[in-house]
């Protein structure tokens, strides 16, 4: 059962709750499968409060924010910018983060945040384009639900580590996902 919230816009005030809340999800996400020190650079300049900041007040960028009784659980990022080749739609916007409380996962929060994400993409962009590691089944197959398809791959540095991340699609018009099921 999906538990009560709200998905709003992410404010400039919200930076040091983002910052926090998207380092932890990173760390628990990704830390055990890699260093501690590619962890510590990539955690440093992606998730310091001064870049969530700047990337809540960019024009072309979307961040929305889930809240459970006013706690963060959840957020998506999506970013207009370069496209990668084997993408076709060359006005793409990128999801380029997307994570809820693993404590949450299986409870409809993902879906109703992707939900949310792709009607606030398609008010800009046709399709949606995100990058996500080979190595993160979970994430694939949960883009896969909700429409994603693989098409094609690209480096992805973390710290001095260089990882493939699989590049999926999706265009905006095709019906959003519905039901449950687990979700990054």
């Amino acid at each position: 059962m999906t538990p009560p919230m709200t998905i709003q816009l992410a404010q400039a005030s919200d930076a040091s709750r983002l910052s926090a809340f998207a380092h932890r999800m990173f760390h628990e996400t990704f830390g055990p499968l890699n260093t501690p020190e590619n962890m510590n650079v990539y955690l440093s300049s992606a998730f310091n409060e001064a870049r969530q900041l700047a990337e809540i007040e960019n024009p072309n960028a979307i961040t929305l924010l889930a809240d459970s009784d006013s706690t963060l659980i959840g957020f998506a990022h999506l970013q207009l910018g370069d496209v990668p080749a084997c993408v076709s739609d060359r006005h793409a916007i990128e999801l380029v983060r997307f994570y809820v409380d693993p404590a949450l996962h299986g409870r409809g929060v993902a879906q109703t945040l992707m939900r949310q994400s792709l009607a606030a993409a398609s008010a800009r962009a046709s399709s949606v384009w995100l990058g996500v590691w080979e190595r993160n089944a979970r994430a694939i197959a949960f883009y896969g639900k909700c429409g994603f398809h693989d098409v094609g791959s690209h480096d992805f540095m973390l710290g001095t580590d260089r990882q493939t991340d699989r590049i999926m699609w999706r265009p905006t018009d095709d019906p959003p996902p519905h039901g449950g099921g687990h979700g990054g």
